[in-house]
C-alpha cells in the first residue's frame, strides 16, 4: 500500500489510472472498511482519502475534537487491501492565496426541516472539499455510505449539475453498516460513555417503530416518543420523499426516515427507507 500526503504524489501514482475512490474522515470503523471491501470488488485501483476537513464544521461544532487516529487507520486500510491512501494537510486541498471554488448547492442540500437548518453551511463545505478531491483523484467511481443519506443525495445532485466535470463518475451508496444492538456505526460513537450509548439506541429503535406505520405523520409521531422516551434533545425526525427530501402526504412512492438527534454535546444521524403502501 502506498501513502501519498501531497497532491504531486496523489497524480504520480494515478499516472492517469481512474480509480475506485472512498473519501473519508478518518477514525475508520466498520462502515467504511465495508465501503473498501466494495471498492476492491470493481477491479480498479483503490484509493482512500483520510482529511478532516474543516470547512464542514460549523463554529460551535466539534472539528477540534473530531477523533483523528491515522496511524490506526492506515493500518486498517493495509490490512484490508487499499492501494493508496491520500493524507493530505489543508494547505494542499485549500492552497494559501486561492479561496475554495464555491459551488452551486443543489436544492436537495438546503430542504427546509434537515441539515442546513441546524448545520448552516455544512453542505457548502461538503461540496467544497468532495468537489477538490474528484477533481484530485479523478475517479471511476466514488463510494459513499447511506448513513449521511442527505450527503449522498447531495454528491449525487453535485455531480449531475457539474457534468462534463467529472465525466463517467459513478456515485455509489451502501447500505448503513450497523452494531449488532442496531446501532448504526459512527465515528462520532466512540464519544458515548456507556450511558450515553444506551441512549443512542434510541435513533435505530425509533426507526425500527415507524417502519411498519401506514402514514407519514404516524411515523414521525412515533419517532418523537421513542427519541423522547430515551431523553434525546431532537433536531428532526421526518419522513421525506427518497429522490427530492421534500415532505410526502403517503407511501405511495419510495420515502425515507431521517432523524438527527443530540445527546448533550453529541450529535448523530440516522435514517431508513420506509414501506411503500399501493
Amino acid at each position: 500500500m502506498q501513502i501519498a500526503r501531497t497532491v504531486r504524489e496523489l497524480r504520480d501514482w494515478l499516472d492517469g489510472r481512474r480509480a475506485a475512490f472512498v473519501p473519508t474522515m478518518g477514525a475508520l470503523h466498520e462502515g467504511h472498511l465495508a465501503l473498501i471491501r466494495h471498492a476492491e470488488s470493481l477491479g480498479e485501483p483503490v484509493v482512500v482519502s483520510i482529511f478532516v476537513n474543516p470547512t464542514q464544521f460549523g463554529p460551535n461544532e466539534d472539528f477540534s475534537r473530531y477523533p483523528r487516529t491515522l496511524e490506526t487507520d492506515l493500518a486498517a486500510c493495509e490490512e484490508i487491501g487499499a492501494d493508496l491512501v491520500f493524507t493530505p494537510a489543508a494547505e494542499e486541498i485549500y492552497p494559501p492565496g486561492q479561496p475554495p471554488m464555491e459551488i452551486a448547492l443543489p436544492p436537495v442540500a438546503t430542504e427546509p426541516g434537515l441539515e442546513d437548518a441546524h448545520r448552516p453551511g455544512h453542505f457548502r463545505g461538503v461540496c467544497q472539499v468532495v468537489a477538490r478531491l474528484f477533481d484530485l483523484v479523478e475517479p471511476a467511481v466514488a463510494i459513499f455510505g447511506e448513513k449521511d443519506y442527505q450527503q449522498l443525495l447531495v454528491i449525487r445532485a453535485m455531480v449531475k449539475q457539474e457534468q462534463p466535470r467529472w465525466q463517467g463518475l459513478t456515485v455509489t451508496g451502501l447500505p448503513t453498516v450497523r452494531d449488532p444492538d442496531g446501532l448504526a456505526m459512527s465515528s462520532r460513537n466512540r464519544y458515548l460513555d456507556p450511558e450515553q450509548r444506551d441512549r443512542a439506541l434510541g435513533l435505530a429503535r425509533a426507526l425500527q417503530a415507524a417502519h411498519a406505520a401506514q402514514k407519514p405523520d404516524t411515523a414521525e409521531a412515533i419517532m418523537i416518543e421513542t427519541l423522547r422516551a430515551h431523553d434525546l434533545a431532537i433536531d428532526y425526525a421526518v419522513v421525506r420523499d427518497s429522490e427530492t427530501l421534500m415532505p410526502v402526504g403517503d407511501f405511495s412512492r419510495p420515502t425515507r426516515a431521517l432523524i438527527a438527534a443530540r445527546l448533550d454535546d453529541v450529535r448523530l444521524i440516522d435514517n431508513q427507507a420506509m414501506t411503500v403502501w399501493t
